[in-house]
């Protein structure tokens, strides 16, 4: 990193930093400020990280059904008594179901399909998850929510899945957008507010 403006001039401080950088959404300035406060904490400290770090790619693997992350095969979702199997949630990445779960409030089970169709980008339906999906709806199923993200790409995978899944006679629905909680009118994107009128349901 010589020459660079991240560069501290430690060769041991400079490779963390580095390395940090290659993680999302953290810049060079985030990734010193990471290391120094490493650099505070006891060797013991560090030393678990190290190992918790390690452990991700020793012990997580994906689910062999729905593909989200485990330390089992099948996931703890996927294996629970407690999920209704006859409901399928398609989601785009691991992290979404993370963020579907905080919710509480969906107890079906996980379909990620590990990216989005995107023909710009080469991504097909080769490339995701789809032919393992279609598998699974040979089953007793009874609802596939498509959750995929509210993008152009995420869009078309959606309709893409639409388009395969409704001839099946499997009921497909597509998660609702809209106005966040405690959101202002004033201050929603066209499109959001767009959504939300489209979308509405009867009182």
């Amino acid at each position: 990193m010589s020459g660079n403006r991240s560069s501290v001039g430690i060769p041991s401080v400079d490779r963390a930093v580095a390395e940090l950088c290659k993680l999302p959404g953290i810049g060079p300035r985030m990734a010193q400020r990471l290391v120094y406060h490493l650099l505070r904490r006891d060797r013991s400290e560090i030393e678990s990280l190290s190992r918790a770090l390690q452990d991700l790619h020793a012990r997580i693997r994906h689910c062999s059904i729905c593909g989200y992350f485990s330390e089992s095969d099948p996931c703890h979702i996927c294996s629970s008594d407690s999920r209704d199997r006859h409901v399928i949630c398609v989601v785009e990445q691991p992290q979404d179901v993370f963020a579907i779960e905080r919710t509480n409030d969906f107890h079906g089970v996980y379909h990620i399909l590990g990216g989005a169709l995107s023909p710009i980008d080469g991504i097909g339906p080769e490339e995701i998850r789809i032919r393992s999906l279609l598998e699974r709806l040979r089953g007793d199923i009874r609802e596939v929510i498509l959750a995929t993200n509210p993008t152009l790409e995420g869009d078309a995978t959606a309709l893409y899945l639409q388009n395969l899944i409704r001839p099946i006679g499997i009921r497909v629905s597509r998660i609702a957008r809209g106005l966040p909680t405690g959101g202002d009118l004033e201050f929603a994107d066209e499109s959001t507010l767009a959504a939300a009128l489209s979308l509405r349901t009867e009182m």
